[in-house]
């Protein structure tokens, strides 16, 4: 990303596609975990949209990973809604929520630096390099999109992100 070798490409998909292999690939992870894993998708989303869709998984990958790696039992929610802008766009809004340990509130600030870890000493046995959420902010911004972040140390997290997308046709998601 930082070499400026890494590009959005933007084409026509299948939201509902898109989501659906989210959600396999995280089902099974929480699942193993013994974690509840829900899904609300909004019905009337449009399903057919225009946007980077592969950077749109790498994105809730990520936070759901996290979610799912940083709980140690509860749940895991993700949530996908819209907001209709201009006669054919709309702000995509997805979030992750968790019951997990959540993060201090002086460590918001310094959640999307390079190699930065919260709270090692309770989370030294959690796999990862820091990089994933530095990684996830700079491709939200690269799609212009926003981020944001609210917890409470101990009860969870609640990740929102909010990306622009294109809509390419009539067709709703449907109930997912």
């Amino acid at each position: 990303i930082e070499s400026g070798k890494m590009e959005i490409v933007n084409s026509e998909y299948k939201l509902g596609e898109a989501l659906n292999d989210v959600v396999t690939m995280t089902e099974l992870k929480a699942k193993q975990k013994g974690l509840q894993f829900e899904v609300e998708i909004e019905k009337d989303l449009p399903d057919m949209l225009y946007g980077d869709d592969v950077r749109i998984k790498q994105v809730l990958l990520n936070l759901l990973n996290n979610a799912v790696k940083y709980t140690p039992k509860g749940m895991v929610v993700l949530k996908v809604c819209g907001e209709y802008q201009e006669e054919n766009k709309i702000n995509l809004i997805m979030s992750v929520r968790d019951t997990g340990i959540g993060i201090k509130k002086e460590d918001i600030n310094s959640l999307f630096e390079h190699f930065h870890r919260m709270d090692l000493s309770a989370n030294r046995n959690i796999e990862g390099t820091g990089l994933g959420l530095a990684i996830t902010d700079n491709l939200i911004q690269m799609m212009d999109g926003k981020i944001e972040v609210d917890s409470t140390y101990g009860v969870g997290t609640i990740f929102t992100v909010s990306i622009a997308q294109q809509i390419c046709g009539e067709g709703k998601i449907g109930d997912f």
